[in-house]
């Protein structure tokens, strides 16, 4: 909250009030002087260092490869080691003297060594083809080296290799839900929870999307549809992220926003992809349900409920719409089977209003991601709507004016100050 545009922001609004005598001087004194100190951020020698960093190390690992065949296993090896002991020093003196960004910067270089010394030990003694393996080694290793620092580079590591492990073990055993990644997840989680970082919290929100892609394209049953998997996943996270927000707690409340930002982007997303992909790219079969599995419907209903637990503590009516775009964006999936002789009209529907209730839960709550989330979802449903131009322009006129009378009723009951 305390950034460098809020304190900015905060200044000039104590500036005006103090003129228009609103507050006394000495209350604005009181008011900055309880204000906590501004992080020093990145600066231009902080970047150029960087630069000069990665140029440095750039040429090092180039050499290394010019060289590497002429190079001894052994010499190999020790200079791996020795690139992981000269990072870390380096990133310890950097810790010591207040440089943070640098120190972090060197942990992750560490932990970007690591991986490549094990791939070195495996290609020098030949060990096992288990590739997926050395990616949760490495991963492993990352995330140790983000315990220890405190390095995000080093957690942004351990989640990409962890990522890459899901997915390959997903692509091996299609008929195993892979589920030692969300216990990887979880710990990473617990991690941006304990340092209060918004820059992990946004690590951990991108790196669940890997697993749920791998996971939605993995089934092997008839009707099998991966847009309806992704919905659900997006709906536990959007849920869960705004169930997070709620709790009494600074850190709680900035990972859960953060979490239930990207919800709502993949809930739109997922939202588009149901009108572009169900019934067209991905088919449903003869004798198929819902196509999605039990345990994916289950997430998606508990993302509703924790949705609604949300708002019942946080008495928003933003989030009460939340919970209602993820209803719809659920009920759109059983409609698709029941209209395989034509187009699914009720589906369109039940998605535009679930964009819209996004749009209007975004103004609310005065989250402008939730709001760019629904105007996204609307701009690609509406382009993305199949059918005769007759039929899909009596559908846009029929939704518009639903889209009027909602207006409506919201300005009803709305107070003025709101609207």
């Amino acid at each position: 909250m305390f950034d460098k545009a809020y304190r900015q922001r905060l200044e000039a609004d104590l500036a005006q009030w103090e003129a228009d005598g609103v507050i006394a001087p000495a209350a604005a004194v009181s008011i900055r002087n309880a204000l906590p100190p501004l992080s020093p951020g990145i600066n231009i020698a902080v970047v150029v260092a960087i630069v000069g960093g990665l140029l440095i190390a750039a040429a090092f690992l180039a050499f290394v490869a010019a060289h590497w065949t002429e190079i001894a296993r052994l010499m190999r090896f020790a200079i791996l080691l020795a690139g992981m002991a000269v990072a870390g020093g380096l990133g310890a003196w950097f810790a010591a003297t207040g440089r943070t960004v640098l120190a972090d910067l060197c942990a992750s270089i560490g932990a970007i060594i690591f991986g490549a010394g094990i791939a070195l030990v495996g290609q020098m003694y030949h060990l096992g083809e288990d590739f997926a393996g050395g990616m949760l080694l490495w991963s492993i290793g990352a995330l140790a080296a983000a315990v220890l620092t405190g390095s995000r580079g080093a957690l942004a590591v351990g989640l990409a290799a962890a990522s890459v492990w899901t997915c390959m073990r997903s692509y091996d055993a299609p008929d195993v839900l892979h589920l030692p990644f969300p216990a990887v997840w979880l710990f990473a989680a617990a991690l941006a929870f304990a340092w209060h970082s918004r820059i992990a919290a946004h690590l951990v929100a991108i790196a669940v999307v890997p697993w749920w892609i791998a996971t939605s394209l993995r089934f092997e049953f008839d009707g099998a549809q991966p847009s309806f998997v992704l919905a659900n996943g997006a709906a536990l996270l959007f849920g869960a992220g705004l169930a997070i927000a709620a709790a009494p707690s600074p850190r709680a409340l900035r990972l859960g926003s953060v979490l239930s930002i990207y919800g709502a982007l993949s809930l739109a997303v997922a939202a588009f992809l149901e009108v572009t992909t169900v019934d067209d790219i991905v088919r449903f079969r003869t004798g198929s349900g819902a196509g999605q599995p039990l345990w994916a419907i289950v997430c998606g209903v508990a993302g509703v409920i924790l949705a609604l637990a949300s708002a019942a503590i946080t008495r928003r009516a933003g989030e009460v719409l939340a919970a209602c775009a993820i209803g719809l964006v659920l009920l759109a999936a059983p409609m698709w089977p029941a209209s395989l002789a034509g187009e699914s009209w009720f589906a369109y529907a039940a998605l535009l209003c679930a964009m819209l209730c996004l749009v209007v839960s975004g103004m609310l709550d005065d989250v402008r991601p939730r709001i760019v989330a629904g105007w996204l979802g609307i701009a690609g449903i509406t382009w993305a709507v199949k059918g005769s131009l007759l039929r899909r322009s009596a559908f846009l006129a029929a939704a518009g004016i639903v889209a009027v009378v909602f207006a409506t009723a919201l300005n009803r009951m709305l107070p003025r100050a709101e609207r």
